[in-house]
């Protein structure tokens, strides 16, 4: 555990010192505060659903490109080969680096409680569908972030990683939402693939073991097939 957090440190330390998380965090803001507000006055309702409906397809290019540096900078640069002969198993180097990027998900949601905040000035807000919101969040910002590590250690080049992490996400986010291409007896396995189907029900303030363990298992597959690149690349 030790060495799992030595890494973790590192890699969310090296996020603030260079502009990535300020332009990633501002970015991320300024999207999601666009849309939240430019619809907030026409639901007239005292909901934070038009904020917590874009967070999926705003993950799906957003994280990828948080994630896309963690292993490509570092076989582009050499740091890899050093870091593979430190006393460290991959399994601690995967886990330090993943909870790196979902701490940084989690700081870049921070901001966001001030939607909620705003709310409670103008009406009555039902908080069990925000909490609900961002568990999901947190739940969906964790798949996305193991799949953006993925995807980081299939190659040297840090746009083709977040072009195959955008990829894989985007596919997760809207395969629920082109079922009506697909034959009936196909329906509900895609659906239950689906990543935005899982977290809108969350969402709604509904707690499902079933929606946490899509989650917990997608996010272990990911990582997983992580773990198995770079044994490969040993």
């Amino acid at each position: 555990m030790k060495n799992v957090l030595h890494i973790f440190k590192k890699e969310l330390k090296s996020y603030f010192v260079t502009p990535i998380a300020y332009i990633v965090i501002s970015i991320f803001l300024l999207i999601t505060g666009w849309f939240f507000f430019s619809t907030f006055f026409l639901y007239n309702q005292a909901s934070l659903r038009s904020f917590f409906s874009l967070l999926p397809i705003t993950f799906a290019f957003v994280i990828p490109a948080v994630t896309m540096r963690l292993f490509s900078e570092e076989m582009n640069m050499g740091s890899y080969e050093i870091l593979a002969t430190l006393p460290l198993t991959f399994t601690e180097i995967i886990l330090g680096k993943f909870l790196a990027s979902v701490s940084f998900v989690c700081i870049m949601l921070i901001p966001t409680i001030i939607y909620a905040v705003t709310i409670t000035t103008m009406g009555s807000l039902d908080w069990g569908p925000v909490l609900g919101g961002y568990i999901g969040a947190i739940l969906l910002g964790a798949l996305f972030s193991a799949i953006g590590l993925f995807a980081s250690s299939l190659t040297r080049n840090q746009i083709i990683a977040f072009i195959i992490g955008m990829s894989i996400c985007l596919t997760l986010t809207l395969i629920d939402k082109m079922l009506f291409f697909l034959p009936k007896s196909l329906l509900g396995l895609l659906e239950y693939l689906g990543a935005a189907f899982h977290f809108e029900n969350i969402a709604k303030g509904i707690i499902d073991s079933r929606d946490i363990l899509y989650f917990l298992t997608i996010s272990f597959i990911a990582l997983y097939g992580n773990h198995l690149v770079l044994q490969g690349k040993k």
